[in-house]
C-alpha cells in the first residue's frame, strides 16, 4: 500500500527562490504541452502520448535554459499528470484538463525519488531534515517517523505563503485492526450538538467562526482600506 507523510517545511531564502522556480517551470511545462495536446486533439480527435511529450521536453530544455535549473523529474512528473488527466478524460471520468494559473490558491510540484544501486536515494529524511533534489537539506517539522520506501515528494505553497512537503512511501504490510462488537458505537450528527453517541455521550460544537467573528471583521475592514494587489493588501489577506 501507499502512504503519505505530510510535514511543514522551513526553507532558506535561496531554497525558497528555487521552490518558486520549480513551481513556475512545472506550470510552464504543463501549459506548453497542454496547448500542443489540445491542438492535436482538435485536429485528429486523439491525444498525444507521454513518450512523445517526454522526447519533445528534452528538445525544449535545450532551447530554454531556465528549464534546466530545476529538478528534471519534476518536469517529467508534470507530463505524467497531464497524460493521466487526458486518459481519464477519454474514459469520461473527468473534464478536459485546463491551463494552470499562477493565481491558483495552492502551487506545487512533485519530485521523483531515485534509488541507485550504489549510493543513497535522492530523497531521504533524517532527524528534522529532508533532502530534496536540487534543494539539498531542508529543515522540516517532523511530527512522526517516515515508514517504508520513499517514492516521491510533493512540495506545496499554500495561500498564506507556508511550505509543506508530502512524502509518498510504499509500505509492504497493511495494518489489520480487529474490532469487537463491544467496541462498535453509533454516531448521530446534529445541529444543537455536534454529535451524540449511542452510549449517551454528547460532543459540543467548537463554533470556531463565532469565536473569531469580531477578529475576522476587523481584518476585513483593514483589508478593504488597502489598495487591491499591493504588498500591504497581500499582508492583510494573509
Amino acid at each position: 500500500m501507499h502512504k503519505a507523510f505530510k510535514f511543514r517545511l522551513y526553507p532558506t531564502k535561496e531554497q525558497t527562490i528555487l521552490i518558486h522556480k520549480s513551481i513556475g517551470c512545472s506550470r510552464f511545462t504543463f501549459n506548453h504541452f497542454l496547448a500542443r495536446w489540445n491542438e492535436f486533439y482538435d485536429s485528429t480527435g486523439k491525444g498525444l502520448t507521454y513518450g512523445t511529450c517526454s522526447a519533445q521536453l528534452t528538445a525544449l530544455k535545450k532551447e530554454i535554459d531556465w528549464l534546466r535549473e530545476v529538478d528534471s523529474t519534476s518536469l517529467q512528473n508534470t507530463l505524467k499528470h497531464l497524460a493521466d488527466s487526458f486518459s481519464r478524460f477519454f474514459k469520461k471520468q473527468n473534464d478536459r484538463p485546463r491551463f494552470k494559473s499562477k493565481r491558483n490558491r495552492v502551487q506545487s510540484y512533485t519530485s521523483q525519488c531515485n534509488h541507485p544501486k550504489k549510493g543513497k536515494a535522492t530523497i531521504e529524511v533524517i532527524a528534522n531534515r529532508i533532502r530534496l533534489p536540487k534543494l539539498g537539506w531542508v529543515k522540516v517539522a517532523k511530527s512522526r517517523e517516515v515508514e517504508g520506501r520513499i517514492l516521491s515528494a510533493t512540495i506545496r505553497r499554500n495561500p498564506t505563503g507556508k511550505y509543506f512537503v508530502s512524502v509518498l512511501c510504499e509500505i509492504n504490510a497493511c495494518p489489520v485492526v480487529s474490532v469487537s462488537k463491544e467496541k462498535v458505537i453509533g454516531v448521530d450528527l446534529g445541529l444543537k450538538d455536534f454529535a451524540i453517541l449511542t452510549d449517551g455521550t454528547q460532543v459540543k460544537p467548537s463554533r470556531y467562526f463565532r469565536q473569531y467573528e469580531k477578529k475576522l471583521a476587523k481584518a476585513q475592514r483593514i483589508m478593504s482600506q488597502r489598495t487591491k494587489g499591493g504588498s500591504n493588501w497581500h499582508k492583510a489577506r494573509i
